[in-house]
């Protein structure tokens, strides 16, 4: 059963030579939306969670709200593995899926089919798995004969189509995205949302970040409003939505009480 728990969890970037920079602290909170301070050895770091708690279970479809800076990006790469935590601790149980970047791992030199072994091999599966997966793929992406060729021969669509393809064959336990995805033409648009939507069911968790109201409130069933890498507001998306989106950014809230 797929379960995620964060305690006290922060994730810090030291910044080196700091002492050079002619930074403002006040400036840098408002510009960032991370918190500046220091470690145990002096250096400047930059806080991009602070002190996150909250469980995530089986069911759950939770929305990541906040303005950029705000912390959304560092908790997705946190929940992928990418970061581990400077302090606290993340327990995450269920095999993990990310839709984050799909272009992740593809070499333009190398042609369309070679790239989907590639990418498959990122996603976690093995030559076998992806081989049963060749063909689905090579049709879903519509490549035909451009599957053998170089990548760099590809449009922007095409080089979309197939990391989407490649992408979304697996069917993790958590799926983790950063907005939904849109590839390609209106026609194959609708063919992607269909699978997406499937893989969204197919999950036990999702998280996913957005600036989008109303996809929040169409995908998911809680929703968290991050501000200076910390939880402003978990609950319903319709009362988190209400508040985030009625209230100014951080910035703009820091140049009215200035004034």
């Amino acid at each position: 059963m797929a379960h995620i728990e964060f305690k006290d969890a922060n994730v810090e970037f030291p910044i080196y030579n700091a002492n050079g920079r002619s930074l403002k602290k006040r400036l840098i909170q408002v510009a960032t939306g991370g918190q500046l301070g220091s470690d145990d050895q002096g250096r400047v770091v930059v806080r991009a969670l602070d002190s996150i708690s909250f469980t995530i279970g089986n069911g759950e479809r939770v929305g990541l709200l906040g303005h950029n800076g705000a912390g959304k990006s560092t908790m997705l790469r946190m929940l992928s593995g990418v970061y581990e935590p400077s302090s606290g601790y993340a327990r995450i149980e269920g095999t993990i899926g990310s839709l984050i970047d799909i272009s992740l791992g593809i070499d333009p030199e190398a042609t369309g089919r070679e790239n989907i072994f590639l990418r498959g091999g990122l996603l976690g599966m093995n030559r076998a798995e992806i081989t049963s997966h060749v063909d689905d793929i090579i049709d879903f992406s519509e490549l035909g004969d451009f599957i053998d060729m170089p990548l760099r021969t590809y449009s922007t669509g095409m080089h979309m189509r197939l990391g989407f393809a490649v992408s979304t064959i697996v069917r993790p336990e958590i799926l983790l995205m950063d907005e939904w995805l849109s590839v390609g033409d209106e026609a194959f648009t609708l063919k992607a949302e269909a699978r997406l939507t499937n893989l969204v069911k197919a999950s036990s968790i999702l998280v996913i970040a957005s600036h989008s109201q109303e996809l929040i409130l169409r995908t998911c069933n809680r929703a968290m409003w991050l501000e200076h890498g910390k939880i402003r507001m978990d609950g319903a998306p319709a009362e988190v939505c209400s508040a985030y989106f009625t209230t100014p950014p951080v910035a703009v809230q820091a140049l009215q009480t200035d004034q």
